[in-house]
């Protein structure tokens, strides 16, 4: 790693190839599957690379490669449990659950809400309706939508505000 800080390329795509068993032993010691232990020896090689300046040469090489393998394959474990603490696998559930989408009566109830909220749309104020449009239809920027009106990001910004409050207000029932 020495070599590697001084320049030596050489020597620095050895030291990598070299650092690869022992990523992968210690991730596959950690309890990671043989593909996932692949996903944390690429995570650590770049973050060898990123942090061999900060190597200190009068400290053991392996010990701060193993720290750092170590940090990495903890860091892939909890991802991989949060992805399965979200995440259901049921094929199965797939082919035997019914299609909500292909109901008609879900299109023209659809319909019905598109023209509601198309109708409560056309009677706000016109900076109201414009900032409503601009912002959430076209799903422009504050900035691109300030450099289109001429107004300040917040004016828009309170025009929005009390354009979604009068059609919730109108939407749930209200006057």
């Amino acid at each position: 790693m020495a070599a590697a800080q001084r320049g030596d390329a050489e020597a620095y795509a050895r030291l990598l190839r070299a650092c690869v068993p022992l990523i992968k032993s210690i991730a596959r010691g950690r309890g990671l599957a043989p593909d996932r232990a692949d996903d944390v020896v690429q995570d650590v090689l770049l973050t060898i690379h990123r942090a061999r300046a900060a190597y200190d040469p009068g400290r053991p090489f392996d010990a701060w490669l193993r720290v750092i393998a170590e940090r990495r394959a903890i860091d892939h474990l909890r991802r991989y449990r949060r992805q399965q603490d979200r995440e259901v696998h049921a094929p199965l559930a797939l082919e035997t659950h019914a299609d909500q989408g292909a109901s008609p009566d879900r299109d023209l109830d659809r319909q019905a809400d598109a023209r509601r909220v198309g109708d409560a749309i056309a009677v706000l104020p016109n900076r109201q309706r414009e900032a409503v449009h601009l912002l959430m239809i076209e799903e422009r920027s504050l900035t691109e939508t300030a450099a289109a009106t001429g107004r300040s990001t917040g004016s828009l910004k309170v025009n929005l505000h009390r354009a979604l409050k009068a059609l919730r207000t109108r939407l749930s029932g209200g006057s």
